[in-house]
Parts: C-alpha cells; sequence; structure tokens
C-alpha cells in the first residue's frame, strides 16, 4: 500500500494556473489543422471524462464489476475488484474534480480511495484513504509520478498525474492503426473463472482508423522513460496506444479499447479495457471494465463524493 501514499507537496495559490486548469477542462473541440501540443491537451481532455458532468463504473445490484488483473514474468496472478465514481461537476469553489474507487475484492479488498483534485495546477492532489484494518480514514499528500499504482504495471503519473506540460510534444505525423490492440491471454481454466471470464478479448474494431503519431518526451530529468509514442484517434482525441522507450528501447505499452458515448461532443469515449505489456518486467496489466456497468451524467449530488461515502458504502 505504500506506493499509494508516498511523495508529493502542497504549493500556494496561483491565478494562472487556476486559469490554465480551468481552460483544460473546458477545452473546445477544435477546427481545422492541429498542432502537437494542442493534440495532447485533446488527449487529456478526453481522458478525464471533461465531456460530462460524471461517470459512474459500477452501480450496486449489478452482477459484473471492473476487474484489475496483474501478472508477472512467472505467471503469478493477483486479482481485485472495484467500483470507480468520477465527479467533474464542480463550478463553485477551489475543486476540479472528485475521483473515488472502492475495492470489493482481492489483496486491496474493503479499501476506498477519494483523490481531490484542484483548480490551482500547482496545487497537489489530496487523497483520502479508507484502511479497514484501521477502520478509518488517512489523508495522505500527492504520489510521486513514478509510484506504482495497485501493484500493477501502470503509475501514478500513467493514471491520475501526468499533465501536457510535463511533457515537450511533436507530431510525427498522420497513418492508420494497423493492428489489433492486445489483451491478456486467457487458459481454458481462466476463461471459467468468476472474474477472468469476464475479460475482453483483444479488439480489433479500430484497426484501419485514422490516428495522429504524437510523440512527447519527458521533461523531468533521469526519468524511468525517456519519451512515449501515442496513437490518437484524429476525430475522438482517444489514445488508443502509447508506448514508451527508454534507450532507444521500446519498455511499456498501454493498450486502450475507448468507446464513443454517442454525445454531440465526439471527444465524450469511455475505455472498455486498459492492456499492459511491461517489456522491461516481463509483466501484464489488465483493467477490465464491462459495458453493463458503464453509465454518465448520473444525477448525483457533489456529496456523494465525500469521506462519509468512502467509509460507509458497501462494499
Amino acid at each position: 500500500m505504500r506506493q499509494w501514499l508516498i511523495g508529493g507537496v502542497i504549493a500556494s495559490l496561483s491565478s494562472l494556473n487556476v486559469a490554465f486548469a480551468d481552460s483544460l477542462k473546458n477545452l473546445p473541440y477544435p477546427k481545422g489543422e492541429v498542432g502537437a501540443d494542442e493534440i495532447a491537451r485533446q488527449v487529456y481532455f478526453v481522458n478525464h471524462f471533461y465531456a460530462v458532468n460524471n461517470i459512474f463504473l459500477g452501480r450496486e445490484g449489478k452482477r459484473k464489476i471492473t476487474t484489475l488483473v496483474t501478472r508477472d514474468k512467472d505467471g503469478k496472478r493477483m486479482i481485485n475488484t472495484l467500483r470507480r465514481f468520477l465527479n467533474n461537476d464542480y463550478k463553485e469553489g477551489d475543486v476540479r474534480a472528485k475521483d473515488m474507487a472502492l475495492f470489493h475484492s482481492g489483496k486491496l479488498m474493503g479499501r476506498g480511495m477519494l483523490v481531490t483534485e484542484y483548480k490551482d495546477e500547482a496545487k497537489s492532489q489530496h487523497y483520502a484513504v479508507w484502511l479497514p484494518a484501521k477502520k478509518g480514514i488517512s489523508h495522505f499528500p500527492e504520489p510521486a509520478h513514478d509510484e506504482t499504482w495497485g501493484d500493477s504495471d501502470l503509475t501514478f503519473g500513467d493514471v491520475y498525474l501526468r499533465k501536457p506540460q510535463h511533457e515537450s510534444h511533436e507530431l510525427l505525423g498522420k497513418e492508420t492503426l494497423k493492428d489489433c490492440l492486445g489483451a491478456m491471454a486467457l487458459s481454458d481454466t481462466d476463461k471459467k473463472r468468476r472474474y477472468l471470464k469476464q475479460l475482453s478479448a483483444p479488439q480489433c474494431g479500430h484497426k484501419g482508423k485514422e490516428i495522429y503519431k504524437l510523440k512527447s518526451t519527458t521533461k523531468f530529468k533521469d526519468w524511468w522513460y525517456d519519451h512515449r509514442v501515442s496513437y490518437v484517434d484524429t476525430k475522438t482525441f482517444a489514445d488508443y496506444r502509447t508506448e514508451y522507450f527508454k534507450g532507444g528501447k521500446k519498455i511499456k505499452t498501454i493498450d486502450r479499447d475507448w468507446t464513443t458515448m454517442r454525445l454531440d461532443d465526439p471527444r465524450g469515449s469511455y475505455w472498455r479495457y486498459w492492456y499492459v505489456k511491461n517489456d522491461a518486467t516481463g509483466g501484464e496489466t489488465m483493467i477490465n471494465i464491462p459495458k453493463e456497468i458503464i453509465s454518465w451524467n448520473e444525477d448525483a449530488e457533489t456529496e456523494f463524493w465525500s469521506e462519509e461515502t468512502l467509509t460507509h458504502m458497501r462494499r
């Protein structure tokens, strides 16, 4: 659990940073040709679901649930299940968004996390974590970008923290997506297990779509990657694939199966799975969300995203 809790400092308030944060959340759909920096901002918009007020990834009473599966190079596997609730509908005050995750089974069972993101870009995120062993909530500052998220092959930078200004961006051109998105291979025995049988097969439905190829080079010194290349849909700005490179070698690939919400804004998309192949360690991670449990723009009060819910909501 340590990797969830360490790092971060809180900086002073800056009106310039607040304006920048609001510009990302209220980013208009671009007209005409776009450059590398604009593509990076649009990808950030899509990944944070700013096209909707809120998104629910799991409701009570549903038989299916989000599944997080990791597998190391020796085949040792860990399975956790969770529900996630994200709210972007904060017009007043200093909060930009709140993101809550509740774990239902596996090593993290019973735990919950509420992440508060502020409009001020210089202010660190705040983490409230329910620990069942303590029967209480602990408060922690923002983790480091390279800290591991949930014992997986993802970092907090991959999931929450990386922003467009943390990298320099270069547009390598347009092309078509040439192959299927990856997924975790399952044995016949795996396919019979309660949670594993819900995992998606490799997605080939995006093959042939026109994409931007965006190279993003980190501004952090001596970082775990030098640059990454993202394959971004030219219409929806969904990033189907991201390849990470260090010393000229590919060290990690993240594939995301995005599907449209059918909103007026073409950037309104949700993902049905993430699949991570870690070439550096031989590990794999897959986060799978059955489409039956996904809903958005729910009639929900902002008070739902609270420490009270974190404490008392059934799981």
